[in-house]
């Protein structure tokens, strides 16, 4: 049992460093850079609604 355990630490250590080198990748750069700005896409907020009746 603890070499299956074993095995399963490996496995998944490889998966997730795989994953962080294909994030952090050249290729992904420009698309990273675009998530990283969507907050500051959206448009201001120019009116304020009040949900309480006057």
């Amino acid at each position: 049992m603890a070499m299956l355990t074993a095995f399963f630490t490996v496995v998944s250590m490889v998966v997730f460093l795989g994953i962080c080198w294909w994030a952090w990748s050249k290729g992904r750069q420009a698309a990273n850079h675009e998530s990283a700005m969507l907050p500051f896409a959206l448009p201001d907020e120019i009116h304020t609604t009040s949900s309480r009746n006057t």
